[in-house]
């Protein structure tokens, strides 16, 4: 009887497996269609400053215009 509580760590081993593998499948998703991975905490601001860095390192990347 001293060992009653080994039942209950089947199913609470399964149950974390899921969650494990729920949360792994979620980053590789995100990560397979943003080719990066997945930014936590990502903001509003956080997205205005990505555009704007895109922005400005394709503008300096791009030849200059020759008049």
């Amino acid at each position: 009887m001293g060992l009653v509580w080994l039942e209950a760590m089947l199913p609470l081993g399964i149950i974390a497996g899921m969650l494990c593998v729920m949360g792994n499948a979620q980053y590789h998703i995100h990560k397979a269609a943003h080719g990066r991975p997945k930014h936590v905490g990502n903001d509003v601001w956080d997205v205005a400053m990505e555009k704007r860095d895109k922005k400005i390192i394709e503008m300096l990347s791009s030849p200059p215009a020759s008049s």
